[in-house]
């Protein structure tokens, strides 16, 4: 089975909390993290309607398209993404596929915001992509 997620607006709901625990699992400095952190938090948002700016609000999640280090930070949460794949994989919950010769398990590609997940088509690969998505 071969399941393709779609990342089209993606920076759209990219959990922030997801994001920090991931950059602090990967050994970014705290100091760093916490500059990001801020950048994301200061920001507010307007949008116009008939014309109209609305009041300023604050945004919780998602990056924002254009800013120059949204990319890395996308990056950086589909990098958690394969994380917890791998975790599910170690912890027998999920079976990739076994190619080659060697039996060698694949069980998620990726490549800039194109992402597949590969398994074996039972129910449990299966339980385990609807119910707990990693």
């Amino acid at each position: 089975m071969i399941i393709k997620i779609d990342f089209e607006k993606a920076y759209d709901s990219v959990s922030w909390d997801f994001l920090f625990y991931v950059l602090a699992r990967m050994g970014f400095c705290c100091k760093w993290v916490h500059r990001i952190k801020e950048c994301m938090e200061s920001s507010s948002i307007s949008i116009l309607v008939n014309g109209s700016p609305s009041k300023k609000f604050k945004s919780t999640r998602g990056l924002r398209q254009g800013d120059p280090i949204a990319l890395f930070l996308f990056l950086i949460v589909a990098q958690g993404l394969s994380g917890l794949v791998n975790q599910a994989t170690r912890k027998e919950l999920f079976s990739g596929l076994k190619v080659g010769a060697k039996k060698v398990e694949v069980n998620i590609l990726q490549f800039a915001d194109d992402t597949l997940i590969m398994c074996d088509s039972n129910i449990q690969n299966i339980r385990v992509v609807m119910l707990r998505a990693f």
